[in-house]
């Protein structure tokens, strides 16, 4: 059981930097006598000086004093660290990242960061809508990157960007000589979602609210083989990620087009309103705004940020 307590161990420290006890004592706001005391009993305990003692002279360390010193002065920077939970929070910011956003904004974001701020220590995690939820609230993300769905009201959210949704056709679909398209384009036309719950259930809504009925011929696991499929003329595909290729993952040439009544959904930087912020948080919430741009999002809509 250790029975040094972390007063000896500041003190013997201080003695080190300031080269005296007098001078130890004036820095620390302590008497001369205290310090001395609490150096004494530290030097028994480890049965053995840390300095050697020279009259009227500066104390230096022994050879065993230069390396305990070492070690001490690292303990001290380590549990002063965990007593001030700003700088322990702002080394480490565990982001969760909705999966289908990850390749057109992760890469970009890591590399800005560690210009930006390269003190911080970003952990990125994929995650799906329902998990990243639940994330956040059981404190196992301190933020997430991802669409504004399925968030309640114990998030909030800063508003990134907003993204119309769109149309993947084969690159010889007939839809694709058209600039833009339109709900009612694609009523009559097979379409092709990711199997993703959230996701499926807000598509079906677009067309609800028009008054359509969506046919949905196939249910994807991944956007690439929703994207993949699609290519091969296998239907029309509907996603508001929208990645820069314009090649599927089998090589199929493939088009994507916004569509111009179906309003816009949010990109946003989110956070359980329990966790606090911290410097980490406030370099991702500047950084990101201009990741999330074209060629990535290349029909981005503007729209005012709303507050983290």
């Amino acid at each position: 059981m250790l029975s040094l307590t972390l007063r000896q161990i500041e003190y013997a420290v201080a003695v080190g930097a300031h080269g005296g006890v007098s001078a130890a004592a004036a820095a620390l706001h302590v008497s001369q006598p205290a310090l001395s005391v609490a150096l004494g009993q530290l030097e028994a305990h480890l049965g053995q000086p840390l300095f050697l003692r020279r009259a009227g002279g500066r104390l230096m360390p022994t050879s065993f004093g230069q390396h305990w010193l070492t070690k001490a002065e690292e303990a001290v920077s380590a549990l002063s660290t965990l007593a001030d939970p700003t700088r322990l929070a702002g080394q480490t910011l565990r982001l969760a990242v909705f999966k289908d956003l990850a390749a057109s904004c992760l890469g970009p974001l890591l590399a800005a960061v560690g210009t930006e701020m390269p003190g911080l220590q970003l952990i990125p995690s994929l995650m799906e809508f329902e998990d990243l939820a639940t994330a956040l609230r059981q404190g196992k993300a301190d933020l997430a990157l991802t669409w504004d769905l399925g968030l309640e009201d114990d998030i909030t959210r800063q508003t990134l960007a907003r993204i119309p949704p769109h149309a993947v056709l084969a690159a010889d679909h007939p839809l694709a000589m058209r600039g833009t398209l339109t709900l009612t384009d694609l009523a009559d036309q097979p379409l092709i979602l990711t199997d993703q719950g959230l996701s499926i259930s807000h598509m079906r809504a677009l067309f609800t609210r028009a008054g359509l009925a969506p046919r949905i011929a196939h249910r994807a696991a991944s956007l690439d083989l929703m994207r993949s499929l699609a290519a091969n003329g296998l239907g029309v595909g509907l996603s508001y990620t929208n990645p820069a290729g314009r090649l599927s993952q089998d090589g199929r040439a493939l088009v994507t087009r916004a569509l111009t009544d179906a309003g816009g959904e949010a990109i946003v930087l989110a956070r359980h309103v329990a966790n606090p912020e911290t410097p980490g948080a406030h370099v991702l919430a500047r950084l990101l705004p201009g990741l999330i741009a074209p060629p990535a999002f290349p029909d981005r809509l503007s729209g005012p940020p709303s507050s983290l």
